[in-house]
């Protein structure tokens, strides 16, 4: 079990800290000349992903994000935000400045990633005295300087004790950045960096298997991810799947939802993906009880929408023959997928 015994049930489920992002691209080939390849704006940020990863589960109301709404906001986008449901996001507008910005430039397989427009980050005091203040769970995405920086803002209210899910940020998971880990980690309810990202940290070589990934894993949990001593690491780890791991149960895989088989069909981008595992994990924990390991399942399921297209996934609903409002997410319910995935889970345990 993670995070507290009772979970209010009246605000947030979840809020994420992550910044909403415009991603422009560029496409080129290994020569670095065009491809002619065209890709208009799309929404992103990981933060929107993770929230959207949520909201494939929890109403809207139960999910938010701050929404930073510049001057040059694309109408396809807000008409992309208002299709999820326009209580998850609370828009901050500043005609004075664009919206956050990044390009993402592909030469060849390589992808480079750089922001084209200042950033506003984003911290646990924005949320004050808004409709996303004292969420039940926080989600965030950052170095582990600045995760020790937001933990210190979330002690200021001592009304408020969020189960806390981190996301080291890529360029960060180094060596050097250990110590700075170390140091956070006891105030950390689900630390979750990906399998590549995880053995960078620790400085372990080698491409990732299952047994290096649960090598890891130990690692980071004998290293102090707390909790009240119920804290847990999940690595995420692609086609192996998710690792997830606590100090109370041994170690267990969660397959990923698409096989090797379906890949070419089914898996088209897998940006973001890691996000909304995140976000669909946190809405596990909320409707299973705090079991992490249930959770996992939920989180793997929304990841299988986002990787189905580039950007993110449709919404659309539909009545049912009892006049019940469904949601069909590409056409599909995460229902469906959750049942699948927990009987595939069980036949490989």
């Amino acid at each position: 079990m993670v995070g507290p015994d009772s979970i209010d049930t009246d605000g947030k489920v979840l809020v994420t800290l992550g910044m909403f992002i415009i991603d422009d691209f560029e496409f080129n080939d290994e020569d670095n000349k065009p491809t002619g390849r065209i890709l208009p704006p799309q929404i992103g940020g990981g933060g929107t992903y993770a929230s959207i990863g949520a909201r494939i589960w929890l109403p809207a109301e139960k999910v938010g994000m701050i929404v930073d709404r510049g001057n040059d906001f694309p109408p396809d986008i807000q008409e992309k935000l208002d299709s999820y449901g326009d209580t998850m996001w609370l828009y901050r507008d500043n005609p004075a400045r664009p919206t956050t910005r990044a390009l993402n430039s592909y030469r060849g397989d390589h992808r480079g990633f750089q922001y084209t427009t200042p950033r506003i980050r984003l911290t646990p005091r924005d949320l004050v005295n808004t409709k996303l203040w004292r969420p039940n769970m926080l989600h965030f995405i950052c170095s582990p300087t600045r995760a020790t920086a937001i933990m210190s803002e979330v002690r200021e209210d001592p009304a408020w004790n969020p189960i806390t899910i981190y996301e080291p940020i890529p360029d960060r998971c180094v060596p050097e950045e250990l110590t700075a880990l170390l140091e956070v980690l006891p105030a950390i309810s689900v630390l979750s960096p990906n399998a590549e990202e995880a053995m960078s940290l620790l400085s372990m070589p080698g491409t990732p298997t299952k047994s290096l990934v649960e090598e890891a894993c130990k690692h980071l949990l004998e290293f102090g991810v707390s909790r009240e001593g119920r804290g847990c690491v999940v690595i995420r780890s692609g086609a192996l799947g998710a690792y997830v791991a606590t100090r109370e149960r041994k170690g267990q895989w969660v397959p990923a939802f698409w096989t090797e088989d379906d890949a070419q069909r089914h898996i088209v981008d897998v940006t973001g993906a890691g996000n909304a595992f995140l976000g669909g994990l946190a809405a596990g924990l909320h409707l299973a009880d705090g079991d992490v390991y249930r959770a996992a399942l939920y989180g793997t399921v929304s990841a299988s929408f986002i990787i189905e297209q580039e950007g993110l996934p449709q919404l659309r609903k539909i009545t049912d023959d009892n006049g019940r409002t469904v949601e069909l997410w590409n056409g599909d319910t995460p229902t469906r997928r959750l049942e699948k995935l927990a009987n595939r889970s069980r036949r490989a345990t």
